[in-house]
């Protein structure tokens, strides 16, 4: 799934030729284990001679596919991205109301995050300030992507009377996006599994769709117009 996700957006590349020409297991192979060390590690932590070894082909090899350590790394990352922006879209399209896309969304963003742990440590590996300089080359590519389709289906149920006409578009944007980058992490990275306990309380941490519906609710609070 990944590999066919990364094929329908080809506009930033991280490896060479070589790495297209070579088989598919092979590809898939070194893309499955640099996510596996990546996420077990962290990426100042990973060896890539030890990425090329448990793949099993050579650290020369290595090297004609990906040209540093950093850009086998922006390439599981970018591939991470194009397999979310798939699923992002394929939500919207499923849905015209504001509240079902979001609740879609929301749902989607835990079933990802469980589906796909290790990628989910990627990107709050990512995060950190000591990989910023990572995130101006991926052009912020997952952020964009989520804040346009925000500001979309807010502008498209401004126009329907579905939200409240002055809604801040773009600041509601960046809230919502928190509050659904958050709930992720909660399901794929254990201190954030442990944060989510704590303010929830063990009862209410296992009723996902209780959490669920009344995130939305919450949701609904701010968005929609007053009486």
């Amino acid at each position: 799934m990944v590999e066919k996700a990364v094929k329908k957006k080809q506009e930033v590349r991280f490896h060479k030729d070589t790495f297209d020409k070579t088989t598919a297991e092979r590809r898939q192979r070194v893309i499955d284990v640099a996510i596996s060390e990546f996420a077990a590690k962290g990426y100042s932590a990973t060896n890539i001679n030890d990425i090329a070894k448990k793949s099993g082909i050579s650290i020369g090899a290595m090297y004609s596919y990906f040209a540093s350590k950093e850009d086998l790394f922006l390439a599981v990352v970018n591939r991470a991205y194009s397999l979310l922006e798939t699923v992002l879209n394929e939500e919207r399209a499923k849905h015209t109301d504001i509240f079902e896309l979001l609740a879609g969304l929301l749902a989607a963003s835990r079933e990802y995050a469980i589906a796909y742990p290790e990628l989910n440590q990627i990107y709050l590996d990512l995060t950190t300030q000591g990989l910023s300089q990572m995130a101006s080359r991926l052009s912020n590519k997952l952020e964009s992507i989520t804040a346009q389709l925000y500001r979309d289906v807010m502008h498209r149920a401004k126009s329907e009377g579905k939200i409240a006409w002055d809604i801040d578009e773009e600041a509601v944007a960046y809230f919502i996006d928190n509050i659904f980058v958050m709930y992720q992490f909660s399901f794929s990275v254990d201190y954030y599994k442990e944060r989510m306990k704590i303010f929830l309380g063990e009862k209410k941490f296992l009723d996902i769709e209780g959490v669920e519906k009344s995130i939305m609710r919450f949701i609904r609070k701010v968005l929609q117009p007053s009486p």
